[in-house]
């Protein structure tokens, strides 16, 4: 018959699991905040210009963790920690009651220093005025994943886009990304860097109009 007393190996034993981790915590966890982030403010910064990808990045163009996004389509622009909160209001309003998680793929780390009306000029960059975030050209700004049907997130996102300054477009995961302006829709991104191809001056034949002397109209004065 085994015997129900544990033995001396089996006491010594220790029960595998993190180790240096708290767990539990009686003070409140200090995740910070996507409007406000945790910088001095008296601290002067420069303006600055968001991103351009020169490079061929695709950075920050395709939904990453929702289902569907809220994709800016004008060009770059600095957008204001207050535009971001109402456009974030309006979304929690719209879809208020139902289950979902509301993504956000900017922050608003860039100070913007204004100084006062009829200010004469070498008096200084001005105070601290508000936060804003530099956001680029087809840029993902708010993503959304949950059980709500695409009408109602397609809804929420369009009065969204309405309080927000610029064009917007509403995008589905899995759709091509960006480069630039350049959606690669059957397109790779080897292809956009291929070099044109060159074509021989025996290929071009000249413009019957042209080649009789008569001036186009585009050089008239």
């Amino acid at each position: 018959m085994p015997s129900i007393i544990p033995s001396a190996a089996a006491a010594t034993r220790k029960i595998a699991g993190p180790q240096n981790v708290r767990l539990f915590s009686a003070s409140a966890p200090m995740f910070g905040n996507w409007l406000e982030p945790s910088l001095d403010r008296k601290k002067k910064m420069m303006k600055g210009r968001p991103r351009v990808p020169t490079g061929g990045s695709t950075k920050g163009t395709t939904v990453v963790w929702g289902d569907y996004g809220l994709r800016m389509t004008d060009h770059h622009r600095r957008i204001s920690a207050q535009h971001l909160k109402i456009a974030e209001d309006t979304i929690k309003a719209r879809l208020r009651g139902e289950k979902y998680r509301l993504y956000k793929r900017v922050c608003c780390n860039v100070g913007v220093f204004v100084s006062g009306n009829e200010m004469r000029m070498g008096k200084g960059k001005g105070g601290f005025d508000h936060w804003a975030a530099r956001v680029a050209v087809n840029q993902i700004v708010l993503e959304l994943r949950g059980m709500i049907h695409e009408q109602v997130a397609r809804d929420a996102f369009r009065l969204a886009g309405i309080k927000l300054p610029g064009q917007w477009e509403f995008v589905k995961k899995g759709e091509p990304p960006i480069v630039g302006i350049t959606k690669l829709n059957g397109i790779t991104l080897e292809e956009l860097k291929r070099p044109r191809r060159k074509v021989s001056a025996e290929t071009l034949q000249p413009i019957p109009e042209l080649a009789q002397g008569s001036r186009s109209p585009l050089d008239l004065p």
